[in-house]
């Protein structure tokens, strides 16, 4: 398995977990999301990392860090515009002082920081090809 190989499959592991543990934090909360967010949320931000990473696996380099870029660009402006732009009950200062708002806040601020890594993973991979 080649070194980058790994790291888009470390990238999309931990954005994986962050997000399933944003995830729970959103549904024991409770914040509401959108049907049209549920999609995106469910479409670019948990499917296509899994998809690139299987690519990946599959040796389809140029598509894996094609297909991780734009997921983890995408992410990152759903969730930079969501959590930290738009006040609504999805903005990180509007979520109670509990463990679970912190639970919320930390993780939509590590969410912000991994796909800015796997934005950061895709670029280094698409110029050293």
């Amino acid at each position: 398995m080649s070194n980058l190989t790994t790291q888009v499959i470390i990238a999309v592991v931990i954005h994986a977990v962050i997000s399933a543990l944003h995830g729970l934090a959103h549904f024991l909360i409770p914040v509401p999301i959108s049907v049209p967010q549920a999609i995106f949320i469910g479409g670019v931000i948990t499917v296509l990392p899994i998809i690139a990473a299987l690519l990946i696996w599959r040796q389809r380099v140029q598509w894996a860090l094609t297909v991780l870029l734009l997921s983890m660009t995408g992410s990152l402006l759903f969730g930079l515009y969501n959590h930290f732009v738009v006040i609504s009950p999805d903005h990180i200062s509007q979520l109670p002082p509990t463990p679970l708002g912190v639970l919320f806040q930390i993780t939509a601020i590590l969410l912000a920081v991994s796909e800015g890594i796997g934005i950061g993973v895709s670029l280094w991979g698409l110029k050293t090809r």
